[in-house]
């Protein structure tokens, strides 16, 4: 039957010829688009690190200067043990919680969920602020909770500070990989492994470990890639103590130096390089985990095994929740630590920001037109390159394009886009300095994640529908919006979220690309922490997580409502 409709009579073809013409088109324009918004920069940005501050060419000097330089060289060092030692403590806490939450039987597993996932809702910048006001020389607990307790000094301002902000950053990155990792084991291999007399912890490392190998090794170069080119927690408690992220921005920013930052740039990108070859190999090992007589864990009896994890989740949870709650609580506080009475004067920003709340409207007018735009964007493109079947060579060109983003740091196309977009020559050059490229780079940096969602979500639906819409002659797009959107409504509420959420806490990606008159809440958060006005930057913050959580909030509620409509008619598999 397949067949018979794949090769329609020509009086069919003849009649969608033109729509035909019209995918093959819009395929064409996928490709363009991805070029120009990814892979020309990038080439750019690399170019330019092979010439000197006049434009000329110079091949490796930069990278023998770099290397040469005592103080470059030990950002290098700083970044990669740096990034070290917050992905062990990252990986290991996320992999106890994650295990705790899905091989326990412990009460309150979705309250765990949902706190795990809060610093994804926060500016990097504000766990580095949080910390100041714990551990900073006028801390609460420096000061023993204004004199209340014994006090404790710890010297936050550097690698330990560094340390314990990336690891709140890193840890939901880790543990959403964990969750989904540790719920793919398959219950046969602990009954063999309890047959054959195995203990617990033999069975641990026998059939655990190696079940999430693949899972572990992902969370592994996620975490070290992220804590590689993380800009906030840095910028925000380092102090003296230089990273490759931080010195990017002082040669940019700090001296004109683009040809060294561009540099800098590409030593950025190598290990985001490795992490994205890692995930795609991960990915295609971990599709055959799972068969078809696979059966769920089961989580056996232990009460002491549950009390112990649960103590431990608890701990870890109040250890993500005091940050926030610190700051929410700085941002009330009328002169810290002199004069504690609660007050909004914080919230008035026109005295730090220069135009009150302005920044903070400009991050959710673009968060919005970025998640508007990328969504429609994404799933359009994902479409085309999955439902479609003509043009297969420049299909896989878009989907290497689509996934690319995944190896760039934010501020790498930061960078990048201040080369290809400042250039007089370039026809594109009117958007440079205007909301239109903030939103260009937000949906470029955090393309590939969403595009990777829509894609799952299209395999799930059957190839049936594209076929006998065309056996009965019915225009591709009809189908698109008809069929094929309804029923992936979930997926694509989710992509906008995704979009909305990221775009609001993103630094390292719009950082080099505001102009002066535009300022971005996020942005904002680096100039008052820099100026000392670190009460405003809290209460900023307070504003961007509350604006994050109230999005999740939304999700959540639009998402059911969706699923309860969908799931009457959607087809199973």
């Amino acid at each position: 039957m397949n067949k018979g409709i794949v090769s329609m009579n020509p009086p069919i073809r003849r009649h969608l010829g033109a729509f035909f013409t019209l995918q093959n088109v819009l395929i064409v324009v996928l490709v363009l688009t991805l070029t120009t918004s990814t892979l020309i920069p990038l080439i750019l940005l690399f170019s330019k690190s092979l010439l000197n501050k006049n434009e000329e060419f110079i091949g490796l000097a930069n990278f023998v200067q770099y290397f040469s330089t005592p103080s470059l060289l030990q950002s290098l060092t700083n970044t990669i043990w740096i990034s070290v030692l917050s992905t062990v403590l990252a990986v290991v806490l996320a992999f106890a919680y994650a295990y705790g939450i899905s091989r326990t039987a412990i009460r309150g597993k979705s309250y765990f969920r949902y706190i795990a996932l809060l610093p994804l809702f926060q500016p990097t910048m504000m766990h580095g602020i949080a910390l100041t006001y714990l551990f900073g020389n006028q801390g609460m607990v420096t000061h023993g909770f204004f004199g209340l307790l014994p006090g404790i000094r710890i010297p936050i301002y550097g690698p330990i500070g560094i340390v314990i902000s990336e690891v709140i950053y890193l840890f939901p990155q880790a543990f959403l990989i964990f969750i989904t990792a540790l719920s793919m084991t398959d219950q046969r291999l602990y009954e063999a492994a309890e047959s054959l007399g195995a203990n617990k912890w033999k069975t641990f490392f026998t059939v655990t470990l190696p079940s999430v190998k693949y899972g572990l090794i992902s969370a592994i170069f996620v975490c070290f890639t992220a804590s590689f080119t993380d800009f906030g927690a840095p910028q925000a408690i380092g102090g003296k103590f230089n990273v490759l992220a931080t010195d990017i921005y002082k040669q940019v920013i700090g001296q004109q130096n683009l040809s060294m930052g561009a540099t800098v740039g590409i030593l950025l990108t190598i290990p985001a390089i490795i992490a994205f070859a890692v995930d795609r190999f991960v990915e295609r090992k971990q599709r055959s985990l799972l068969s078809s007589k696979s059966t769920p864990y089961r989580v056996p009896e232990g009460r002491a095994r549950d009390r112990f994890y649960r103590t431990f989740c608890i701990i870890v949870s109040i250890a993500i929740l005091v940050p926030l709650f610190t700051i929410v609580f700085a941002s009330l506080v009328k002169v810290w630590p002199y004069n504690i009475s609660l007050s909004f004067k914080h919230y008035d920003f026109s005295s730090v920001a220069g135009s009150g709340l302005e920044p903070f409207w400009n991050s959710l007018q673009v968060s919005l037109i970025t998640a508007v735009v990328g969504t429609i964007m994404t799933f359009v493109f994902a479409y085309l390159i999955e439902k479609t079947r003509s043009l297969k060579g420049l299909r896989q060109v878009g989907y290497f394009l689509s996934i690319l983003p995944l190896a760039l740091p934010g501020m790498v196309i930061g960078l990048a886009y201040i080369f290809f977009f400042n250039d007089s020559s370039n026809p594109l050059n009117w958007i440079y300095g205007t909301m239109a490229i903030i939103v260009l780079a937000n949906i470029t940096h955090f393309y590939a994640v969403p595009f990777i969602t829509a894609t799952t979500a299209l395999k799930k639906l059957d190839k049936e529908f594209e076929l006998v819409s065309e056996s009965m002659r019915v225009p591709f797009y009809r189908t698109f919006l008809r069929v094929t959107v309804p029923m992936s409504l979930p997926a694509i509420i989710e992509i906008a979220m995704y979009f909305f959420v990221n775009s609001m806490v993103t630094v390292s990606a719009v950082v080099f690309l505001r102009a002066a008159d535009m300022n971005l809440a996020a942005v904002a958060l680096v100039n008052m922490e820099d100026a000392g006005d670190v009460a405003a930057a809290a209460a900023m913050s307070t504003l961007i997580v509350g604006t994050n959580i109230i999005v999740r909030l939304s999700y959540e509620f639009i998402l059911k409502k969706v699923k309860k409509r969908t799931a009457a008619w959607q087809m199973p598999k």
